[in-house]
C-alpha cells in the first residue's frame, strides 16, 4: 500500500475541469444568504467581526475552485489562518460562522483537479492552517482528531473520484480501441483486395501489350478503378487510430452475411433480416461496418431484452447513404439516464462517428428498443 505523500504525488492526469455555470452561481447566492441568516440568528455575531467578514469575503473563492485550486486554497485557508494568528495575539475570541463548512469544497477541487505537486502544497498548507485554528480556539483531544478526520474526508473524496474519472476514462479508450482495430482489420482486408487486383491486371497488361496494345489500355482503365477504390479506403484507414499490433488477416464481413444471423435460434428471439437497394454499391469498409453495427445490435438484443419474441433487421441502401435499423419486441423499458450509455453503444458510436455517420440507441414509445445508424455509401471523404 502506497504512503500518503506517494499516493499524492501519483495521482492521475485529470481532464479538463467543467467550466463555471449557474449551479455555481446559486451555490454563491445561497451561501451568501445563509450567511445573512446565521448572523441575524446568533447574537454574539456582527457584521463588523473580523472573522464574519472573513467568511464571507471568501464565498467568491468557490467560483475558482476547478480552474484555480491551489490559489484558492492559498486565498481561503491563508486567511482563515490569519483570524487564528489573530486570535492568539489579542486573545480576544473572534466566534466564526458555523456555514464556513463550505470550505471543505475546496480541499476536495483541489485534489479532484489540482495537479499533484499543486495537490502536496495545498495539502501542507490546509493542515498547518487547521492545526493554528484548533491551537488558537482551544479545542483539545477527541474534537481535534474529529476535525482533521472531517478535513481529511474531503481530501479523500476528491481523490476518489479523481481515481474514478481517471478509470472510467481509460475503459472509455478501450472500448474505443477495440472498435478502431476492429475497423482496421476490415479496411486491411479490403486494401490488400485491390492491391492485388492491380497487380493482377498489371501483370496481364505486360503480358499482352507486345501482341495487343488495347489490352493495356483496358488494364490501365482497370488498374485506375482499383486504385482510385484503394485510395478512399486507405484515406479512412488513416483516420483509424490503432496499436502497432498486426492485423488479423481473416476475411472480413459484408452487409451481405447479415443474412447468416436470420431464422429461428435455440436460444433468444428470432431474427428477421430484411436487405433493399444495391448493397454492392457500397464501400467495402461501409458494408463492414454496418454488419459490426447490426451484429452488436442483435447481440444487445438477445441478452438484455426482456421476453422478446423477435427481433428486426433492416438494410436500406440509398442514394448517398446506408440506413441501418434494428429493433426488438422485448417488454417496455425506460431510457437510460443521461451519462449511464453502456460501453457498447458508444463502441458502436465510434465506428460509426469514425466513417462520417451516427448510431443511436433509444426505446420504441410501447415495446422494445431500436438501433438506428446512418453512414454515407462510400464512406468518410476528405
Amino acid at each position: 500500500m502506497r504512503a500518503p505523500p506517494r499516493l499524492v504525488w501519483s495521482l492521475p492526469e485529470t481532464a479538463r475541469p467543467p467550466g463555471r455555470g449557474l449551479r455555481d452561481w446559486g451555490l454563491l447566492a445561497a451561501l451568501c444568504v445563509l450567511a445573512a441568516l446565521e448572523v441575524a440568528a446568533r447574537p454574539e455575531l456582527s457584521w463588523r467581526s473580523p472573522s464574519v467578514l472573513v467568511c464571507i469575503a471568501l464565498i467568491p473563492t468557490l467560483l475558482w475552485r476547478r480552474s484555480r485550486p491551489l490559489p484558492m486554497v492559498t486565498v481561503a485557508f491563508g486567511a482563515s489562518a490569519a483570524v487564528a494568528l489573530a486570535r492568539l495575539v489579542t486573545g480576544t475570541a473572534l466566534p466564526g460562522l458555523h456555514m464556513s463548512a463550505f470550505l471543505l469544497l475546496l480541499p476536495y477541487a483541489l485534489f479532484r483537479w489540482g495537479k499533484e505537486r499543486e495537490a502536496l502544497v495545498g495539502l501542507v498548507l490546509i493542515l498547518a492552517s487547521a492545526s493554528l485554528d484548533f491551537v488558537s480556539t482551544g479545542v483539545r483531544g477527541t474534537d481535534v482528531l474529529g476535525g482533521f478526520a472531517i478535513l481529511l474526508s474531503a481530501v479523500a473524496l476528491g481523490v476518489a473520484f479523481r481515481y474514478r474519472a481517471d478509470a472510467h476514462a481509460r475503459e472509455l479508450e478501450q472500448v474505443k480501441l477495440r472498435e478502431r482495430e476492429e475497423l482496421a482489420r476490415d479496411l486491411h482486408d479490403t486494401v490488400a483486395h485491390h492491391v492485388s487486383a492491380i497487380a493482377i491486371r498489371a501483370q496481364a497488361g505486360l503480358a499482352l501489350a507486345s501482341k495487343r496494345p488495347e489490352a493495356a489500355v483496358d488494364a490501365l482503365r482497370v488498374i485506375e478503378a482499383e486504385a482510385s477504390r484503394a485510395l478512399t479506403e486507405m484515406r479512412g484507414m488513416v483516420r483509424v487510430l490503432r496499436r502497432g499490433e498486426p492485423a488479423d488477416l481473416a476475411p472480413g464481413r459484408r452487409v451481405e452475411d447479415l443474412r447468416e444471423l436470420a431464422g429461428l435460434h435455440a436460444e433468444g428471439p428470432g431474427v428477421d433480416v430484411d436487405l433493399s437497394g444495391d448493397l454492392d454499391s457500397l464501400s467495402a469498409s461501409v458494408s463492414a461496418a454496418i454488419y459490426r453495427l447490426a451484429q452488436e445490435s442483435v447481440t444487445n438484443a438477445r441478452r438484455h431484452a426482456r421476453h422478446a419474441t423477435r427481433i428486426q433487421v433492416g438494410v436500406t441502401v440509398e442514394a448517398a447513404s446506408v440506413r441501418l435499423r434494428v429493433s426488438d419486441d422485448g417488454e417496455p423499458v425506460q431510457a437510460r439516464p443521461s451519462g449511464a450509455v453502456g460501453y457498447g453503444l458508444i463502441g458502436m458510436a465510434e465506428r460509426a462517428a469514425l466513417l462520417g455517420g451516427s448510431c443511436h440507441a433509444a426505446p420504441n414509445p410501447e415495446r422494445g428498443w431500436t438501433v438506428t445508424a446512418v453512414l454515407p455509401r462510400n464512406g468518410l471523404t476528405p
